[in-house]
C-alpha cells in the first residue's frame, strides 16, 4: 500500500480518504487464477451507490417474494462492498477453537444468515457445523463482518436473500527441515 497524499492505493483498492473515511469512488480490484489483476467493484462511498460490479457466476438464490421463500435466479446477487476480497479479510479473522484444535477436528462450517433490502446481514445460523467450537467461532466471525452489503436485485427491485458463507477450519501442520 502506499499513501498519496489523500489517496489510498493498493493491490486491491484505490479510493480517496479522508479522516479516515472512504470518500465518493473506490475501485477494487482482484486477481484471476492467471494473475491477471481486473476490476470487480466500483463503489461511491458518498452516494452509497454500486457503480460497476463484475456479474459472477449465475446461480439461484433462496429469495423472500410476498412473505414467501422461494429460489429464483437474481437480476444482481448481493455482494459485499469491495468485493470478495475485502469480506476474506473478515473471515480471516476466525480463530481456532483450542478444543477443536486438540481433538483434530477439521472440516467447513456454513453459516446463513439474511441479507435485508437495506443491505444489513440479521438471522444468522449454522446451516452445517462440524462441532468441537467450530460452529459457535464462525457464527461470531459472521456477525462481527460490517454490515456493508449491496442488497440482491430481482425485478428492478431489493429483495432479502438467505446468503451462505464457508467457513474452512483446517489445520496445518509445519515439517521441520
Amino acid at each position: 500500500m502506499r499513501a498519496q497524499g489523500r489517496v489510498r492505493q493498493t493491490d486491491l483498492d484505490s479510493g480517496r480518504i479522508e479522516k479516515g473515511h472512504r470518500l465518493g469512488p473506490w475501485s477494487f480490484y482482484a486477481q484471476t487464477a492467471s494473475g491477471r489483476t481486473v476490476l470487480v467493484q466500483r463503489y461511491d462511498y458518498d452516494r452509497k451507490k454500486l457503480l460497476y460490479y463484475r456479474k459472477p457466476e449465475d446461480h439461484p438464490y433462496r429469495i423472500q417474494l410476498n412473505g414467501e421463500w422461494q429460489m429464483a435466479s437474481l437480476d444482481r446477487p448481493p455482494l459485499y462492498v469491495g468485493g470478495e476480497a475485502v469480506l476474506a479479510t473478515y473471515i480471516r479473522q476466525l480463530t481456532y477453537p483450542d478444543q477443536a484444535r486438540e481433538r483434530n477436528v477439521q472440516g467447513r462450517v456454513i453459516v446463513r444468515f439474511v441479507i435485508d433490502t437495506l443491505g444489513v446481514a440479521s438471522d444468522h445460523q449454522v446451516l452445517t457445523g462440524i462441532g468441537a467450537g467450530c460452529d459457535e467461532e464462525a457464527l461470531r466471525t459472521a456477525r462481527a463482518i460490517p454490515h456493508e452489503w449491496i442488497p440482491g436485485r430481482k425485478g428492478g427491485r431489493a429483495v432479502p436473500v438467505q446468503y451462505e458463507l464457508p467457513f474452512v477450519f483446517r489445520i496445518v501442520t509445519t515439517t521441520p527441515n
